[in-house]
């Protein structure tokens, strides 16, 4: 478990079937969808911490997960456990809801959460609050309605459950594909940058299509080629012994782009910065390691026009710090017109997600 730190549970009034399956939810995209290692890790974290007792075990934690429909026996693999697709949503919806929560602790006016009611043209239909809405959104008569139905005036209290928003809908969709680095790079010198993206993955994926139905998000990953994932295969994503063909990966986004009906379209690349391979015109793999080979740069860097004539932005976010590697970023951007990130991994998601927010904005006025 080396990078990740967990504190003891501190949630009042929690069973610890439901304490357990939150950090199971957590430690699964550390496994790659590993249900076995995912609960030996979770058993170890409940040694450390107490969670379970006496009167509920660990053993009864994964009895009523496997009740709970959160995995189940392969048959094709022995009766080992698997993640049913119950699970998979979960997973998806926890990273969701982590990544959110990182966001809410940003400054205020620096990092918003949502935009459904944002700038938006108004329907006058009215909703429930939920988590990211705008403030200033909320329909507050019917609010204060909701809350004085529930407690009476000698007993007034407003809670989330009783504010109630306007809703609102945008003139155009927009198709977003997200490319992943999965290089092996992604995962040397002791720093697993894989998982976080992974996170952002599954969570921006969960966001879109429960927020904004009409938008589009495809994924596909990227190393010595390039190749679309489902969501659903997001949790099990691993790095391989690969280069990094950023080419192929921008080939393939723009391809299925071009297919997407959208007025807006944007390219999100989380990666570590290094291009080292291209695949040439009689299909061999021409790569270089060491250092930014010139001949990959160029090619990068037509890359990075070519998209700027369909006019679609690439948002790099890097997981990297290297000052070259920082100026070979800078210098596709500036040729393509989109966005630079220089981010640690722990801001990665709210960095993603602010910028998907600026594009919303955009689109509705």
């Amino acid at each position: 478990m080396k990078g990740i730190q967990y504190s003891a549970a501190e949630a009042k009034n929690q069973r610890p079937f439901e304490t357990l399956l939150e950090l199971f939810k957590e430690i699964i995209v550390h496994t790659s969808g590993d249900v076995t290692e995912a609960l030996d890790w979770l058993r170890q974290l409940d040694e450390h911490y107490k969670i379970t007792n006496d009167q509920y075990t660990f053993d009864d934690f994964v009895e009523e997960l496997l009740d709970a429909g959160y995995v189940a026996a392969d048959v094709k693999q022995g009766g080992a456990p698997v993640l049913t697709s119950k699970g998979e949503a979960g997973v998806r919806k926890r990273a969701m809801d982590s990544i959110f929560s990182n966001i809410k602790k940003g400054e205020r006016g620096q990092h918003k959460t949502r935009a459904a009611g944002n700038d938006g043209e108004a329907l006058g239909d009215m909703r429930a609050y939920q988590f990211g809405d705008s403030l200033d959104k909320i329909v507050m008569n019917e609010s204060l309605k909701n809350a004085l139905g529930s407690n009476g005036l000698d007993h007034f209290q407003m809670t989330q459950d009783h504010l109630v928003v306007e809703d609102a809908n945008f003139s155009s969709s927009l198709s977003t594909v997200l490319m992943i680095d999965i290089s092996h790079s992604m995962i040397l010198y002791g720093e697993d940058r894989i998982t976080p993206a992974k996170m952002v993955a599954l969570a921006l994926a969960e966001w879109i299509t429960t927020q904004f139905p009409k938008d589009s998000l495809d994924i596909i990953v990227y190393g010595n080629d390039s190749w679309p994932i489902s969501i659903k295969e997001l949790p099990y994503l691993q790095v391989g012994p690969y280069h990094t063909n950023t080419v192929a990966g921008l080939e393939l986004a723009l391809d299925i782009l071009r297919k997407k009906r959208s007025t807006n379209k944007q390219i999100f690349n989380i990666t570590d910065g290094k291009p080292s391979c291209l695949i040439e015109s009689d299909g061999s793999y021409y790569k270089n390691s060491f250092g930014l080979d010139p001949y990959i740069v160029g090619k990068c860097h037509t890359m990075a026009a070519k998209a700027k004539r369909a006019q679609v932005p690439i948002h790099t976010f890097m997981v990297a710090r290297d000052q070259y590697l920082q100026h070979f970023v800078n210098s596709f951007t500036e040729i393509n017109g989109g966005k630079a990130y220089y981010t640690g991994l722990n801001k990665l998601g709210e960095m993603i997600f602010s910028d998907y927010q600026a594009n919303i904005k955009k689109r509705s006025k």
